[in-house]
């Protein structure tokens, strides 16, 4: 028997080491986003008796964009996608202020420009009763994504987009990288309260299996060190921490970020 969900609900669909892939369904349409492999996807909707009627891309990393080809056989729908890469089989190049809208399932996404990960990275955003972002490899719950493209000024910018949503907005990233996420993050921001009861939290659902994602944006503004620049408390640390290499950051958001970015690029 079919597990019928409700209106937009939002399932995660694990795949490869540790990707989601995410489907947001009415109980009978659904859109998948970022399906880097077909064979997770097509499961799911077996599993739902969901119809795919769109696909929404937010970069062209393989990991987001492989299955595409696959679902699309036998399939005439539609493939979102950033205007600014090359990316096949896309029907509909989108840019931040664009927005896409469909009627199976009944969904309006406002599309943000959030470069860094890669060039022409996007983000969608879904508002209503449950806000949700589906962010791609830009935000991670306690992390951010390795800067393959964009700068360290861009990626903050990116950041500061996504931080203007509304705190209660699910933030639907697309790795389970937390728990190496949060060993970074009590490294850079040893004091901070939220974080130490966040890693209990986090240790507690891989523990069973579960994905620790999608969590809120509010809640990424207390553990998230990248999100947290500005704090006094992260900049005293990262001086402690690093010495001279974070001789530059004193008082500047942009310095602090660049600092912490490249210590998290080397830290084990």
């Amino acid at each position: 028997m079919k597990n019928k969900l409700s209106v937009l609900d939002c399932l995660t669909i694990p795949a490869f080491e540790d990707n989601y892939f995410w489907l947001l369904s009415d109980g009978q349409d659904a859109v998948v986003v970022d399906p880097g492999a077909a064979a997770p996807v097509e499961a799911s909707l077996r599993e739902h008796g969901l119809r795919l009627s769109a696909i929404l891309l937010t970069h062209h990393h393989r990991d987001h964009v492989g299955g595409v080809a696959e679902l699309l056989n036998g399939r005439d729908i539609p493939v979102f996608g950033p205007r600014h890469e090359a990316i096949a089989h896309i029907t509909d190049r989108l840019e931040g202020g664009d927005r896409v809208e469909l009627s199976a399932p009944a969904l309006s996404l406002a599309v943000l420009d959030v470069p860094g990960h890669t060039s022409g990275h996007i983000a969608y955003f879904m508002a209503g009763r449950t806000p949700r972002v589906f962010c791609g490899d830009t935000m991670f719950a306690c992390g951010c994504g390795r800067l393959f493209e964009g700068t360290p000024s861009q990626m903050l910018s990116s950041l500061d987009t996504l931080s203007a949503l509304p705190d209660e907005t699910r933030v639907h990233c697309a790795h389970e990288y937390t728990l190496s996420n949060i060993r970074f993050a009590r490294a850079a921001d040893p004091d901070n309260l939220d974080l130490q009861a966040w890693e209990v939290e986090a240790q507690r659902l891989r523990g069973q299996g579960t994905p620790t994602v999608p969590t809120t944006l509010g809640h990424e503004k207390r553990v998230n060190p990248f999100l947290r620049s500005a704090a006094p408390q992260l900049q005293a640390s990262l001086q402690q921490a690093l010495g001279a290499a974070a001789s530059a950051v004193s008082g500047d958001r942009l310095e602090t970020f660049t600092v912490l970015r490249a210590w998290k690029d080397r830290f084990k």
